[in-house]
């Protein structure tokens, strides 16, 4: 969810202002990605809260001297995830990415047509996704999605996590990603791909199960 600069200069006075509920609307908006990022630094989850305790603290404290040279939220995760590294965290990214390249396809290739046949590469008759119910019950089975979905987030490798967190959940670009994870764009792409493609298979088999 992205805020206009208009919103976002109000924003800042408020909090500057000592708006609690500006400051409350802020952490509950943000908290549940913040953890989810803090999570990908840190052994458990008991460390990712005080992480995340730390980035808000840190936020009170800073907010006057915050320049507007990126937007509130590029900054409160900047902060994060250097509040999260100055706790002694080793840098994870090598291991990640060592695991990829050693990483079968992230869709089985049996589900797509092969070289000989019509339409090679495309997915095959019986092996297609699910399309999503458009039925009555379909605003209750959304709910249940959701759930799988945020269950499965939580499953994937943390850099990973990362990525579709701040891709999908808080709407960022790549650039920006990439500048607040120290990665390239090509390992981001992929770990936002793989990322998907696991939740996403988590979705398609729930929705068989379902069905």
């Amino acid at each position: 969810m992205t805020t206009s600069a208009p919103e976002e200069a109000a924003l800042v006075a408020a909090l500057r202002g000592g708006d609690e509920a500006a400051f409350a609307h802020l952490v509950d908006r943000h908290t549940p990605a913040m953890l989810r990022v803090a999570r990908g630094y840190v052994p458990n989850r008991e460390i990712a809260e005080e992480v995340v305790q730390e980035t808000w603290i840190a936020l009170v404290k800073g907010i006057d001297g915050f320049e507007g040279r990126s937007s509130l939220r590029t900054w409160l995760f900047t902060v994060l995830v250097n509040t999260a590294k100055s706790r002694g965290l080793r840098e994870r990214r090598d291991a990640d990415v060592a695991v990829l390249a050693f990483a079968g396809p992230t869709v089985d290739p049996a589900r797509f047509r092969a070289a000989g046949e019509r339409w090679p590469g495309h997915w095959r008759d019986d092996a297609a996704p699910l399309p999503f119910p458009d039925t009555p019950e379909g605003s209750v089975l959304a709910t249940e999605l959701l759930a799988v979905t945020r269950r499965e987030l939580d499953k994937l490798p943390a850099r990973q996590r990362e990525v579709v967190t701040l891709r999908d959940v808080l709407g960022m670009d790549s650039t920006e990603v990439c500048e607040l994870l120290d990665i390239t764009v090509a390992n981001q792409r992929v770990l936002l791909h793989r990322g998907r493609a696991a939740v996403r298979q988590a979705l398609e088999d729930y929705l068989k199960e379902a069905s």
